[in-house]
């Protein structure tokens, strides 16, 4: 089980999320519903329906979409990254701000960490694994 991370100040549920290169800093209190991404709206930042997906069927999963507010900070990596990078962080922050909701979200595997990232360039390559290309003459 998660450790509960709260907000000493505020007393909001904290949870980061990782994917790829991107990292999401998440914090959720009481609230309306509100979603806030680096200091926007949450379907002004992401305009792709499928990315907007990811992040609510998570808050969906524990019918709390419309009685908490959830302000995102992500940085690095692109948009469909920081999706799921927001997803697990909304998970995780979900588990402090109700422990019974752990069950749910191990279930569902918002929990579980894409731990794939790009693999790095190796020297004599031209990239991770593509090598000059040969000539005979």
């Amino acid at each position: 089980m998660l450790v509960a991370k709260k907000d000493s100040r505020t007393g909001a549920a904290l949870g980061v999320g990782r994917r790829k290169t991107s990292v999401c800093r998440v914090r959720i209190t009481k609230g309306t519903g509100q979603i806030i991404i680096n200091d926007r709206p949450f379907e002004e930042y992401f305009p792709i329906d499928q990315e907007r997906r990811q992040i609510l069927e998570v808050l969906d999963s524990v019918n709390l979409r419309d009685s908490v507010d959830v302000k995102i900070r992500a940085t690095g990596g692109g948009r469909n990254g920081q999706a799921g990078a927001a997803r697990m962080g909304i998970a995780r922050a979900l588990c402090s701000y109700d422990s019974e909701t752990f069950e749910a979200m191990r279930d569902n595997s918002f929990l579980t960490r894409d731990s794939r990232m790009k693999e790095r360039k190796k020297y004599g390559l031209r990239g991770a694994r593509r090598g000059v290309q040969f000539s005979k003459r």
